[in-house]
């Protein structure tokens, strides 16, 4: 499979927004960071369609003259996809050492101690305690063990070197693996107002408020797309009004995954790299009630999760002109621990190269979009 990575660059004040309605009067309108990989399958399938001199409406209503050899039609996508998008940056030092960011997984939690210093505690898969009893559908729990109550703190993100320690079982360090939000991007406030398509002005008391995100130089995303390839210095329409930016090229390196030592210990980990939308909520395709997990030809039983609140996908279908279907999703960062796992070295790269969808029956267009991607941890 042909894979291209490359840096998403940002021109202007980004409005990446999430699935709240806003625009009538006195509503807001907040910016999502990162946004769906879907903002970025659709830019990167815009700019593509542009090159190639497709005729836009034919290939909306995919009528067949206008199918296109990667993307194929909006109905039924060709063997283009997004397999990775991630905020990036190129390093505060300015020297062209490009990684990606990531939120923390849901089993690391940054705290503050007495003292006002930030700390990073783990969280592990725990067997309750004889006489306590709860409506746990795994077989262990993920918890949190601390001397004192602390409140985990949000607004930080995990640096790739960071994230592949993690992975690799060991506990990142805060000053050289954590970044605060602020060091990102800013925000910026703009106002709005509706307009009155029948009287062609502006509509009487409708001023709504909209959250963009200036990014910090050297901030933008990468983004990991198959079948396809867009040269250096290609445009972007970008996320709400379609604002500019650039793709460059990527001088970092992919996330390293030790898959030979996890299948000879026969557990691992699995964490969300994209928002998972799974047929049976937070469970995992494969996965029946007992926990036993099959998919791809990896075997094993799910013995613990660690997912945070369910989000909604939704977004807009430009070739229907009509909103998509609103799903549940799981957040990027969620966990999952595997126990009993019965697969070769092959068989778990071809289980992260198909994504977490059944082998047959899947969303063929919200696989191409690059959800439900994910990489292996150790255990």
């Amino acid at each position: 499979m042909m894979e291209t990575t490359r840096f998403i660059e940002p021109l202007d004040v980004l409005f990446l927004r999430g699935n709240k309605l806003f625009g009538d009067a006195g509503s807001y309108g907040e910016s999502m960071i990162p946004p769906r990989p879907s903002v970025a399958a659709g830019a990167l399938r815009s700019a593509i369609l542009a090159r190639d001199g497709v005729d836009i409406a034919a290939f909306a209503t995919g009528e067949e003259r206008a199918r296109h050899p990667a993307l194929g039609t909006p109905a039924n996508p060709g063997p283009f996809r997004v397999l990775d998008f991630q905020l990036a940056w190129h390093g505060a030092k300015g020297d062209g050492k490009a990684e990606c960011l990531y939120p923390l997984p849901a089993d690391l939690v940054a705290v503050h101690d007495d003292s006002g210093h930030l700390r990073l505690d783990q969280i592990s898969p725990r067997t309750l305690p004889p006489g306590l009893h709860s409506s746990k559908a795994t077989t262990l729990l993920p918890v949190l063990a601390q001397a004192e109550r602390a409140k985990p703190q949000s607004g930080y993100w995990l640096t790739q070197s960071g994230m592949q320690a993690w992975l690799r079982g060991g506990l990142p360090k805060i000053e050289k693996h954590l970044l605060e939000s602020r060091h990102l991007w800013a925000g910026d406030e703009r106002v709005g107002i509706a307009l009155d398509p029948e009287a062609r002005r502006a509509g009487d008391g409708k001023l709504f408020s909209m959250q963009g995100a200036a990014f910090r130089k050297g901030v933008g995303f990468a983004v990991r797309f198959a079948e396809e390839t867009l040269t250096d210095g290609t445009l972007l329409r970008f996320g709400g009004d379609g604002r500019g930016a650039v793709l460059r090229q990527w001088t970092g390196r992919p996330l390293s995954v030790e898959t030979d030592r996890i299948a000879t210990d026969r557990r691992c980990r699995i964490i969300l790299t994209s928002p998972g939308l799974f047929p049976a909520g937070w469970r995992l395709p494969g996965v029946a009630e007992d926990g036993r997990f099959e998919l791809q030809g990896v075997r094993g039983r799910v013995v613990c999760a660690a997912v945070p609140r369910a989000e909604v996908v939704s977004g807009w279908d430009l070739a229907q002109w009509a909103p998509k279907p609103a799903q549940r999703a799981a957040p990027a960062g969620s966990v999952y621990w595997i126990d009993e796992l019965e697969a070769t070295s092959e068989a778990l790269g071809k289980l992260a190269d198909h994504g977490l969808w059944p082998e047959t029956g899947y969303d063929s267009q919200r696989r191409v979009e690059g959800f439900n991607r994910f990489t292996f941890a150790s255990y």
